[in-house]
């Protein structure tokens, strides 16, 4: 039954909220100041689905993509510029209002760039004319809040070097498609081409294997894997960080643009300053340890033997001090307080679910200077209150937003002894 509502403003993971006598209510792709006519959504009592916006506030915009409002990996193009980026902001201040933490927070840093260098197409089984046809193959990225695949033609939020990347996607599962198994295939932009590994697929048949080393050759792919194992090799697939240049492992993480690196590594390394030897825990393939080794001598760690093994070689790059890469579950052994004060500064850069274990022995430590790197605030301001009562001062968080129209936003932040 379709109802009307009066969204006052717009909630963490971009959707508008409005009040009710109920509790909350929540429409994504609804905007502050508007009344809009929604329907229920079976099994989530406190969110609507839009039906139509009645009234629009003068803030709503048209969006960048034919595609935004179905599939479900951009939540905010519709809004001004300039209340996108309070709002994302805001995202910030208010996770640290929450947990009662006083800081001094910047603007927020557009590091958009060129757009997202890396991307994972979902292909599946679907009804409905999808592409030519048949009908039965969807390519492209999961609606919101859902598992059904939104075919898609074009992304603007990606990066050009990851052209060719969507057609690449398509004929790999159409190639694979017959063992009716959900494939993820991670495309990433490399300085060797693109990068792709397939998970899902099952064992590979030798006519398989061929057709996809096939696809590699015609789409003049870097390297295709599946679940790490390689199909074929016809470039290096390569990054440049800071003077170094890493071979990726398959699948590897990366930042999400090239600019966000960047502007993450920047600020890391502005707030460590001239300290001589740093700790940096969660480094992954090492972009802050890389850069940070130009004037410090650098103990990095992480869980991932495949980019602590592709650090160590990139830390043979001339002209870099000593990197000392470790293998290393920070979650179940994190750093102890003697291991840090060894160091004038420690970096952390932990997943979403933030780095409790470490921020306990970080706070027990008495290093001068912790510099904080996050992709969820909440997680965030639960680790910056141990460092707090462990007796350091948050003194500067910077917001980085390199997830454009995405209810994601990246954070630095200084703590001080």
């Amino acid at each position: 039954m379709a109802e009307r509502l009066s969204i006052s403003r717009l909630a963490h993971r971009g959707e508008g909220l409005a009040e009710t006598a109920a509790g909350p209510v929540y429409v994504a792709y609804a905007l502050p100041g508007e009344t809009v006519e929604v329907e229920p959504i079976p099994g989530h009592p406190d969110r609507r689905h839009l039906l139509r916006v009645d009234a629009a506030s003068p803030e709503r915009v048209a969006p960048v993509c034919r595609h935004f409002g179905v599939c479900g990996g951009c939540a905010v193009q519709h809004w001004t510029w300039d209340r996108y980026r309070a709002w994302k902001r805001d995202l910030v201040v208010t996770a640290l209002a929450q947990a009662g933490l006083r800081g001094d927070v910047d603007e927020l840093i557009d590091a958009h760039g060129e757009g997202r260098r890396r991307a994972v197409f979902h292909a599946r089984r679907g009804s409905g004319a999808q592409r030519g046809a048949s009908g039965i193959l969807q390519v492209g990225f999961a609606g919101l809040r859902s598992h059904d695949v939104v075919a898609i033609d074009r992304c603007p939020v990606l990066a050009p070097g990851l052209a060719g990347a969507l057609e690449a996607a398509w004929d790999i599962a159409e190639i694979l498609q017959a063992a009716g198994k959900p494939l993820d295939i991670q495309v990433t932009a490399t300085a060797g081409g693109l990068d792709v590994d397939v998970r899902g697929s099952g064992p590979l048949a030798a006519a398989q294997v061929a057709a996809l080393a096939g696809v590699a050759e015609a789409r003049k792919l870097a390297r295709l894997t599946r679940h790490g194992e390689l199909i074929v090799q016809r470039a290096a697939p390569t990054i440049t960080m800071g003077r170094a240049t890493v071979a990726l492992p398959p699948g590897a993480f990366l930042q999400a643009t090239e600019e966000g690196e960047a502007v993450l590594a920047r600020l890391v390394a502005d707030h460590v300053g001239k300290a001589k030897a740093v700790a940096d825990l969660f480094a992954g393939l090492g972009p802050f340890a890389l850069r940070l080794a130009e004037h410090a001598r650098v103990t990095a760690a992480d869980a991932d033997s495949a980019a602590v093994a592709a650090l160590k070689r990139a830390a043979a790059t001339p002209g870099l001090k000593s990197i000392e890469p470790h293998v290393r579950d920070l979650f179940r052994r994190p750093l102890t307080a003697v291991e840090l004060d060894r160091h004038d500064a420690a970096v952390f850069d932990p997943p979403r679910r933030g780095a409790e274990a470490q921020a306990r022995a970080l706070a027990a430590a008495s290093v001068p200077v912790i510099v904080a790197v996050s992709c969820n605030p909440a997680t965030f301001a639960r680790d910056a209150r141990i460092l707090v009562a462990g007796g350091y001062r948050l003194a500067r968080v910077t917001p980085v937003d390199q997830f454009r129209y995405a209810a994601h936003v990246e954070l630095v932040a200084r703590f001080e002894r």
